[in-house]
C-alpha cells in the first residue's frame, strides 16, 4: 500500500510555483489612519516665507513690510489704502490660501469700521513679525515660522476630542442606579 500512495505524490503536480498561465492576485494592504503632522505651518507664515525678496531664507522686517503693502495694493485699484472685508477675503484666498485663514478682518480692523487699511494690516504683521522672531535677530528663518503640534495619537488617529468608549462588561452589580446608591 505504501508503494502504491509513494507513486501517486510522485506523479501529482506540484502546485507551489506559479506556472505559466496562473494569474496571482494581491489584496492592497488594510488602511491605516495617517499619522498627524507634528510639524505645520500656519497660512500667514506661509505668505511671510513668500515676502524673503533677496533670497537668503530670512525675511527681514523691511522686506515683510513691503511684501505687505504690495498685496494691499494688488486689491486696491482705487488706491484708497483700505480693503473692505469681502475684498479682504479676495485677498485672504490669495496669499493666504483660503478665505477664512487667519487673520481675520475682524482681527485686523483695530477701529472696527468694516475696513482693513494698510495701516491696520501692517501693525498685525509687525506683531506677527514679533512673535515668530523667537532669538530676536529681527529675521525670521523658515524654522521659526515652523509649528510644532503635539497632541495624544493612538492606532485611531488623534483622541484630542474623543470620548472614552463605554464599558458594556461591567457587571449589573457595579452600575449606579437611579436614585440609588452603589
Amino acid at each position: 500500500m505504501i508503494p502504491f500512495a509513494l507513486l501517486l505524490l510522485a506523479a501529482a503536480p506540484v502546485q507551489d510555483t506559479p506556472q505559466q498561465g496562473d494569474i496571482t492576485v494581491r489584496a492592497p494592504l488594510p488602511a491605516t489612519p495617517q499619522t498627524p503632522a507634528t510639524m505645520v505651518v500656519e497660512p500667514v507664515a506661509m505668505m511671510i516665507a513668500a515676502c524673503d525678496r533677496d533670497g537668503d531664507a530670512k525675511v527681514e522686517r523691511y522686506e515683510l513690510e513691503e511684501c505687505v503693502a504690495a498685496s494691499l495694493a494688488a486689491f486696491d485699484p482705487n488706491k484708497t489704502g483700505k480693503l473692505r472685508y469681502i475684498a479682504f477675503g479676495d485677498w485672504a484666498l490669495r496669499y493666504l490660501g483660503d478665505r477664512a485663514a487667519l487673520p481675520s478682518p475682524y482681527e485686523v480692523d483695530r477701529d472696527n469700521d468694516g475696513e482693513v487699511t494698510l495701516a491696520e494690516l501692517q501693525d498685525h504683521f509687525s506683531r506677527l513679525f514679533a512673535r515668530y522672531d523667537r532669538d530676536g535677530d529681527h529675521a525670521i528663518s523658515r524654522a521659526e515660522l515652523l509649528t510644532y503640534r503635539t497632541m495624544p495619537v493612538d492606532a485611531r488617529g488623534p483622541t484630542a476630542g474623543r470620548r472614552p468608549e463605554k464599558k458594556d462588561d461591567a457587571p449589573d452589580g457595579d452600575k449606579r442606579r437611579r436614585g440609588g446608591r452603589r
